[in-house]
């Protein structure tokens, strides 16, 4: 059962033909119901009329023995004592009404004298506005019926209040009845047998699309070319939404491991050129002492070191390691770094003013570093920080008057391994990291990192953080 429910489809046809078999239920027994109701009603008017008609014959002073009871409906009349007055012919047995004679019984004459009347009571030659139903059955001609019994009560003087059961028969409500119930009987199976046959194929025409996008699925995850796609059919509904979002989730899967693969190699590139510089500096030193350049050794192994930390530091934020949210001054940040860095080759000018942000100091310090080291690679003369408050964010300005950069490579710098000065020296420019590392500080941050022209020329950046 379970492996026969194991599809969408399977489920989808058992539901929609459960609820059409509790809705043609429901239906069916409503239309029984009220096919019942107003037949078993018409039976009823009909056995009222007869009832009133015996009854007004009996109010205009037609004796008992002259009253028209020659139809083949059973009627009885009863008087206050329940004698049974006048009975239909044919009459052989009778039920529901109360009294099961068929025959009148005599009547002395000394039963004849009225009795002391009620209020309420009706009367002479008044008939009862309302009428008394009951249903039973009864044996007319040899034949035995349903019928639905209707009371009336009629005053006539000189017998009292008498009492007219008339009855109508119930075969047409039970025959239309049975016609109902045989058809519903017959044609639900049918209609519930085409609503499974229509849900089954309209579902396996609807989900065709998705097993069409599970297969070329299956085929990129064996083939591991992540550069199909899967088909997008051509409609505006959720399968075609759905196909254009595993394809926009592919493109994005396609680039994150094409850029992990390329900081791979460029990472293996960065690190290639200083490990072999420090390992041939050792192998002439072990071969010659005398020779062995020390700073030299020294200064590879520093870079290695600084390189293995921004590598470090990239993978902890691909990671999607949070910064903490320690609230620190981010001037007083400047004036700390700054007070630390005593080997800048330009002298640095400030314009601090105090605004709070929340976030990881290391990380922040971090960009800072990384800000002030482009700044001072490229700068003639001149490098200006300043930090100030705009509206709800604080700004970190770092700029210089060196070169700047081209319009068409703003967005490039930032970038992992991009250097824009092919021709320097990898000592002097750097594993093109530090801006990189900066970006993804920033935005980790809930910040914007962004470079434009300064006013006197060079670089500028902003650093934009949310104030705390």
């Amino acid at each position: 059962m379970r492996r026969l429910l194991g599809s969408v489809r399977s489920r989808a046809t058992l539901g929609a033909t459960l609820v059409v078999a509790v809705a043609l239920v429901a239906a069916g027994a409503a239309v029984v119901l009220a096919l019942r109701a107003n037949l078993t009603g018409q039976a009823g008017g009909q056995a009222e009329s007869a009832a009133r008609r015996v009854a007004a014959d009996l109010a205009g002073h037609t004796p008992f023995d002259r009253l028209d009871l020659e139809g083949d409906d059973p009627v009885q009349v009863f008087d206050e004592r329940g004698r049974l007055r006048a009975v239909s012919e044919d009459l052989e047995r009778i039920s529901g009404t109360g009294h099961g004679a068929v025959r009148p019984e005599a009547v002395p004459a000394s039963d004849d004298d009225e009795e002391e009347r009620d209020e309420d009571s009706l009367e002479a030659g008044e008939i009862s506005e309302e009428a008394a139903f009951t249903e039973g059955s009864a044996t007319v001609d040899g034949e035995t019926e349903d019928y639905r019994f209707a009371a009336v009560q009629v005053e006539v003087d000189g017998q009292g209040t008498l009492t007219v059961y008339a009855g109508a028969p119930l075969s047409a409500e039970q025959s239309a009845v049975r016609t109902a119930l045989t058809a519903m009987f017959v044609g639900f199976p049918l209609l519930l047998a085409v609503v499974a046959a229509v849900t089954w194929l309209v579902t396996r025409r609807a989900l065709r699309p998705v097993e069409d996008i599970r297969r070329e699925m299956a085929a990129i995850t064996a083939s591991e070319d992540l550069a199909r796609r899967v088909p997008q059919p051509d409609t505006h509904d959720e399968i075609a939404r759905l196909a254009r979002t595993t394809n926009e989730t592919l493109a994005a899967l396609e680039a994150s491991v094409e850029r992990q693969r390329r900081f791979v190699a460029d990472a293996s590139h960065e690190l290639r050129s200083p490990i072999a510089s420090l390992r041939t500096q050792l192998e002439v030193g072990a071969a010659h002492p005398g020779l062995l350049d020390v700073d030299g050794a020294v200064a590879d192994t520093v870079r290695l070191q600084q390189l293995a930390a921004d590598l470090l530091l990239l993978a902890r934020l691909d990671a999607g390691e949070r910064p903490g949210g320690t609230r620190l001054d981010l001037a007083a940040l400047v004036r700390e770094e700054l007070s630390q860095r005593t080997a800048d080759r330009v002298p640095v000018a400030t314009d601090l003013e105090q605004v709070e942000v929340a976030g990881s100091r290391g990380q922040l310090a971090r960009v800072l570093g990384n800000l002030l080291d482009n700044a001072q690679r490229h700068a003639r003369s001149r490098v200006t920080v300043s930090v100030r408050a705009r509206g709800s964010h604080a700004v970190l300005e770092v700029a210089d008057d060196g070169d700047g950069v081209p319009e068409g490579e703003r967005d490039r710098i930032f970038e992992r391994f991009v250097r824009l000065d092919d021709a320097r020296a990898r000592d002097d420019g750097g594993a093109g990291l530090g801006l990189a590392i900066a970006r993804d500080v920033a935005l980790r941050h809930g910040g914007t990192l962004t470079v434009r022209s300064a006013p006197g020329g060079g670089a500028h950046f902003e650093l934009r953080l949310p104030a705390d």
